[in-house]
């Protein structure tokens, strides 16, 4: 009966030691997983609604062109002498810009009646500008014959430079006469302009208005610069925004959503209707958001709908 007892006690030991051993490793486990769902914590920056001002605008081109140009023509027939400017150079009225020999004059000035110093006739005649401006061509050169009428060259007159506003006629009722824009030259710098009238005709082909726009500066411009001339299109003063690179997108650019902090380490998906858009930031129409609601800025790509997060840094 000893010998049974002691069997029994031992199988009822190794039983309890095994029961504690698996015990000791279903725990283990447990906390492993407990551990890793801890560190799987996506590192975020955070940002914040803004309310303000924000505007639309139609980006078009628009080409420099001087409107007012006044050409120099020579008034009798005979050779260049010579050329008082260069292409480029500011005229000022009645500046001598060339000066012609007459083919009379050229044929007879070797003949002795010439040497007679009765005789004050030079056979020179001097090309004077009819008005101040730029010498933007230059048609001949020193040495060249022209006849009577001939043109010698093409004086632009500065102030009258204008940038020419092509617009699709469909969106021609969005370009408002006399209203100002934006005018963003090729450098990057962005000038103020005014658009000043329309003109009549459309394009055959590309069914495009033309719109003259007068540059609102005191820059020098050379023609034929091309430009882009920003219209306004909306605007509103007290607009909930936020920085484009906190919204997110599906894959056919229908569906937007925010990741919204509810607390210091889960973030919410949360779908949004958007308004205006620029470069930059973009408007929240629905759901209203408070100024103090924090916002996934940085991170936010291919988080799940409700995500554990780690802030790194907030936005000032």
């Amino acid at each position: 009966m000893e010998t049974i007892c002691n069997e029994f006690k031992k199988k009822v030991f190794l039983a309890v030691l095994m029961f504690a051993g698996l015990t000791a490793c279903r725990n283990n486990g447990t906390n492993t997983d407990e551990d890793a769902q801890k560190e799987a914590k996506t590192p975020v920056t955070l940002t914040h609604v803004s309310i303000g001002s924000i505007s639309e605008s139609i980006e078009m081109r628009g080409t420099s062109v001087f409107q007012k140009k006044a050409a120099v023509k020579a008034n009798a027939a005979g050779y260049i002498d010579n050329i008082t400017v260069n292409i480029g150079e500011e005229v000022e009225l009645n500046q001598i810009l060339f000066i012609i020999k007459t083919k009379e004059t050229s044929a007879i000035e070797n003949l002795p009646v010439l040497k007679d110093s009765s005789l004050k006739f030079s056979g020179l005649l001097k090309i004077k500008a009819q008005k101040s401006g730029i010498l933007t061509t230059l048609d001949h050169q020193k040495g060249d014959y022209v006849q009577d009428g001939d043109q010698l060259g093409i004086i632009s007159e500065r102030s009258s430079l204008v940038f020419i506003l092509e617009v699709p006629f469909e969106l021609h009722s969005l370009v408002k006469v006399n209203s100002n824009c934006d005018i963003v030259l090729p450098d990057g710098q962005t000038i103020k302009g005014s658009i000043s009238r329309a003109l009549s005709s459309v394009d055959a082909l590309s069914q495009t208005q033309s719109f003259v726009v007068k540059p609102l500066t005191n820059l020098t411009l050379p023609e034929n610069l091309i430009a882009k001339v920003l219209i306004l299109k909306n605007t509103k003063t007290k607009a909930v925004t936020l920085p484009k690179a906190s919204l997110s997108a599906d894959e056919t650019q229908t569906k937007f959503w925010i990741m919204k902090i509810i607390n210091d380490s889960t973030a919410v998906k949360v779908y949004v209707k958007k308004g205006i858009e620029t470069n930059d930031k973009v408007e929240i129409i629905e759901p209203h958001l408070e100024p103090s609601d924090r916002i996934v800025l940085t991170g936010n790509y291919g988080l799940a709908d409700t995500a554990k997060i780690k802030i790194q840094k907030t936005e000032e």
